[in-house]
């Protein structure tokens, strides 16, 4: 497999141009649509999972060890898979899960490759999971001050709290981002 994942992406001092960043999550949310669509939920997205070739301008989602058919997407009772900074309000309480926690966490990976920082945290896994649970993102241009405005409604939706506000489907979060850069036009990030 070529390219590398995004992890070195997410570093305040070697963030990819936001063009770029919008590009490949278009990229991943349109497969994570097609994905949910054959019924798999894959449950652990995050920069480490994603593999981009620049070259080819590719990616590609990697690591479905953890994925479930989506009728079976929750394990035994309380049992909770992922990578926490990642997961979805639903995920960490150990709810069944569909296509939109992927989606979740897949708006973290975003808020991270834009700005170097994620979300949500906190100083143990309670903190961490109180902060996914029940606390609003910060705002990302606060942390970037050069993204367009536009962005904010992006983000505040891939990080609802409630799933059915957040993106229904990988598809409507890619497109999301393709009609904003249009509207933008000559102010959408390079």
């Amino acid at each position: 497999l070529k390219g590398k994942d995004l992890l070195p992406y997410t570093k305040p001092d070697s963030l990819l141009p936001p063009g770029k960043a919008l590009s490949i999550i278009v990229k991943v949310a349109d497969a994570l649509g097609y994905a949910h669509t054959m019924g798999v939920v894959h449950r652990d997205i995050k920069p480490a999972n994603i593999m981009y070739e620049p070259e080819s301008d590719t990616a590609k989602v990697t690591d479905f060890g953890i994925a479930r058919i989506s009728s079976s997407s929750k394990t035994k009772t309380g049992m909770v898979l992922g990578t926490p900074s990642y997961m979805s309000p639903e995920q960490l309480a150990g709810k069944k899960i569909d296509g939109r926690s992927d989606l979740f966490s897949l708006g973290v990976t975003l808020f991270q490759m834009l700005c170097g920082r994620l979300p949500f945290e906190g100083e143990s896994m309670t903190q961490l999971m109180f902060a996914i649970a029940s606390n609003p993102h910060p705002p990302i241009r606060g942390y970037n001050p050069d993204l367009p405005h536009w962005i904010d409604a992006i983000i505040d939706r891939a990080l609802a709290k409630d799933f059915n506000q957040r993106y229904q489907t990988g598809q409507e979060f890619a497109e999301a981002i393709r009609l904003a850069r249009k509207a933008a036009g000559g102010n959408a990030p390079a």
